[in-house]
């Protein structure tokens, strides 16, 4: 006797144009199969839980397509999160926030809009002229491995010094490729440690957030206002009944 299982394809923020044309991921979307009892428990392992790694074991799981989960930038990650959340426990999602009781149809959440001409096809690097000290820099879209490597190099800070605090300035050294045209990383981790004015900083991460493809994680509390708030991703995210048993 044979079995298959239903599968879906999920439209990526990026389009694809952030990965080289012989990735699979240039294509632009990727296929995921419907959550089972093995992927539960995945969910549930409290070993996965404790490492922080649960929900990336999840996705790795649900993907179908020949991809290299560590290629994949933030942006089209939070895409695959919210298709693995629909593909497990369907499309309400229902949270409070201040008191109140919302539902959303995650169905209804889009990808960002992106500028094509940013983005060119096959590259994940684009210039920036820092506002303030007029310094001409290239950046990337952190990746999923980038990410694990950001999280080890904090953690082994921490254990140097447990009050230690660089989060900011370690991310910027992983998202920072050239700083004037040099490569080196001595000279960029120099000049993001004692160079890189705060108010370049800010400038830089804004723009980043504005041209990084993602998914838009956001809704009106209100029908009639145009104020919009993150929906907040918690543990009932992707185990609705949390707290019910």
């Amino acid at each position: 006797m044979s079995f298959t299982l239903p599968t879906e394809t999920v439209q990526l923020p990026s389009k694809g144009l952030v990965y080289p044309e012989d990735n699979p991921l240039s294509s632009g979307e990727i296929e995921m199969k419907y959550m089972t009892a093995k992927e539960e428990d995945i969910l549930t392992n409290s070993s996965y839980i404790a490492d922080g790694t649960v929900l990336d074991r999840l996705m790795s799981s649900l993907i179908v397509s020949k991809i290299k989960y560590d290629d994949l930038v933030v942006g089209d990650k939070n895409a695959i999160m919210v298709a693995a959340r629909i593909l497990g426990y369907g499309k309400d999602y229902t949270f409070n926030l201040s008191g109140k009781e919302y539902t959303i149809d995650l169905t209804t959440i889009e990808n960002k809009p992106i500028n094509e001409k940013i983005l060119v096809k096959g590259q994940n690097e684009f210039p920036f002229t820092l506002p303030k000290s007029g310094n001409e820099i290239t950046f990337k879209f952190l990746t999923h491995k980038d990410e694990m490597d950001i999280k080890k190099e904090l953690d082994s800070l921490k254990k140097i010094n447990d009050e230690a605090s660089a989060e900011l300035t370690t991310r910027l050294y992983y998202m920072i490729t050239s700083i004037e045209g040099s490569r080196e990383k001595k000279s960029i981790k120099e000049f993001v440690s004692n160079y890189l004015l705060a108010m370049d900083s800010r400038a830089l991460r804004e723009y980043i957030t504005e041209i990084q493809p993602d998914v838009d994680l956001s809704f009106s509390p209100r029908k009639s206002s145009k104020d919009r708030i993150n929906i907040p991703i918690g543990v009932d995210f992707f185990w609705p009944d949390f707290g019910k048993r």
